[in-house]
Formats: structure tokens, C-alpha cells, sequence
């Protein structure tokens, strides 16, 4: 006897998930309510269950469905350049860009759902999602000081804590209103106090590629 069909789902659940994006990202992790998202999915709560398993669940998927299309920058903008220095510098500016494209909502979801969180699992996820970018920017910091893009004497750490604030700070802004040129000038100046002795002696050597 061939076994019991599930009842198919009606609805996308692509979509769904996009419709839970913009939802957490509007109003953060605590001030979402299964309610809400149910109302805004356009499903009902046991269809959701069924889906998605939890909101804790939901929202490990937003987080990485969020990363994947507005955080992607993040990395792009580092690997395509030819400098960590350039790299860095275009990172900032696509960030000023990146929270306050029209039609979204403004900052950064990994920023704003931890904000206003009472569960230790959504805020330890997020912080580590933040402390993993800073262990990225440090090695990639290493990397131009042995290569000889930045000075030997730089602090690797404290400049990747450096970065990292700024980005956090560009996204709070942006949230509290600050338009995209505002922005993009916090970006400029931040940048004058990236290392730059390797610089004024010349041309700063691009960083190898990945074959």
C-alpha cells in the first residue's frame, strides 16, 4: 500500500522567508511575534510550525537568508580589491549604501534584532556572527602587515575592533535616520585613521589571489 501523501503546502515558501526577512529586520527579534509573522507571511501558525519548525528556527533562516542578500557585500567588496586598504575603504562606503537603500528597511538586521532580545541563543548566534568578522578582518589584517601593505607595528586586533565599531556605528545611524551622504562621510573618516606608512613610501603591493 503506497504511503500517505502530506497535504501540499499553498504557499511559497521562498517568499514566506523573504516576508520574515523584512519583518525581523524591521522590528528585531523580541518585538516579533508568531502573530505577526503568520498575519505578514500570509499563513496560518500550524502552517508556520509545520515550515519552519519554531521562530527560533525561522530565525536562524532569516539570519542566513538576510546574510547571503544584503551581507554579501561584506566580503565582496575585500576580495575584489587589490589592497586590504582599498578594500577596506570601498567596505565602509558600500556599508553607508548598503543601510539606507530605499525600500528597505534601514541598518543592519544582525545589528538592530539584538538590540531588543531577551534569549540568550538569538544574542549569543548574532554576537558570534560580529566576533567571527572581526577574527576574519584580524587575519586578513596580518596578512597585509606580512606582506608589507601596513605597517609591522600595527595592532591587528584593535584595528579590526576599529573597523568592525564602524560598521556597527554606520548601521545604528542609518537606523536613527542619518541619510546615505552622512554616512558615507563617516566611512571617509574613519579611513584616515587606517595605518598608512606602507603608503606614503609608495605604491602599497596588492595582496596575492586564490588561483
Amino acid at each position: 500500500m503506497a504511503p500517505k501523501r502530506g497535504r501540499p503546502r499553498q504557499f511559497d515558501r521562498d517568499v514566506a522567508l523573504h516576508t520574515a526577512v523584512m519583518l525581523f529586520w524591521e522590528r528585531g527579534y523580541e518585538a516579533t511575534s508568531i502573530d505577526d509573522l503568520s498575519a505578514a507571511m500570509g499563513i496560518g501558525i500550524p502552517s508556520l510550525y509545520a515550515a519552519f519548525g519554531s521562530k527560533r528556527k525561522l530565525f536562524d533562516e532569516v539570519v542566513a537568508e538576510y546574510t547571503r542578500l544584503y551581507r554579501s557585500f561584506m566580503t565582496t567588496a575585500i576580495a575584489e580589491e587589490p589592497t586590504l586598504t582599498d578594500g577596506v575603504r570601498r567596505l565602509l562606503h558600500e556599508a553607508a549604501e548598503a543601510c539606507t537603500r530605499p525600500g528597505l528597511p534601514r541598518g543592519c538586521l544582525v545589528i538592530s534584532a539584538a538590540t531588543n532580545t531577551t534569549s540568550p541563543e538569538v544574542e549569543e548566534g548574532l554576537r558570534k556572527l560580529r566576533t567571527d568578522g572581526v577574527d576574519v578582518l584580524e587575519g586578513l589584517i596580518r596578512q597585509a602587515i606580512d606582506a608589507g601593505e601596513l605597517p609591522a607595528d600595527t595592532d591587528a586586533r584593535a584595528l579590526a575592533h576599529y573597523v568592525c565599531a564602524t560598521l556597527q556605528g554606520i548601521a545604528q545611524q542609518a537606523r536613527d535616520g542619518a541619510e546615505r551622504g552622512t554616512l558615507e562621510s563617516i566611512a571617509a573618516l574613519a579611513m584616515h585613521a587606517w595605518p598608512t606608512t606602507a603608503r606614503r613610501r609608495g605604491k602599497a603591493p596588492t595582496r596575492a589571489r586564490p588561483a
